[in-house]
């Protein structure tokens, strides 16, 4: 009788234990709060917000503050307008053929590529090294975050 209480209330703790805590319920990450800041700004307040922790992180002097700045609002704007179009056809129920997300898939990547080489023309050697990698940490933040949302679901 004892092990069967003792196996019961192992159990029972255990389970609380796997539980999720009381910070995800109905709230959002730390990602989904930057997201949706992101939203209510313009472009140029984006751009010149990447800007400065780039200035920050990189110590940039005040010709690579101003074509980085350039570079960043052109990205930020086109990224905002390709968000309202996602947006706007997401509301009217419409889902993109795989032809279509083959498109956007591609030319994100032909995005990247060019913008990549845009910051190796305005950072010196060492500030690209570091750039690099910053995003190398960025994208494994996102991977892990990915992986959590998967494991969620199951």
């Amino acid at each position: 009788m004892k092990n069967i209480i003792y196996a019961l209330a192992l159990l029972f703790t255990l389970n609380i234990a796997a539980q999720e805590g009381p910070d995800h319920k109905g709230k959002k990450g730390k990602r989904g709060m930057q997201k949706e800041m992101l939203q209510d700004m313009t472009p140029q307040q984006i751009a010149t917000l990447q800007t400065k922790k780039l200035t920050l992180a990189l110590d940039l002097s005040d010709k690579q503050q101003r074509q980085t700045m350039a570079l960043q609002t052109e990205v930020a704007t086109e990224r905002k307008a390709k968000m309202e179009a996602h947006k706007a056809k997401k509301e009217k129920g419409e889902k993109p053929t795989k032809a279509e997300r083959y498109q956007m898939m591609n030319e994100r990547l032909d995005a990247k590529i060019a913008y990549k080489k845009k910051m190796k023309e305005i950072l010196t050697d060492e500030q690209y090294t570091k750039w690099e990698k910053m995003q190398a940490k960025k994208g494994k933040g996102k991977k892990k975050s990915r992986g959590k949302r998967k494991n969620k679901e199951r």
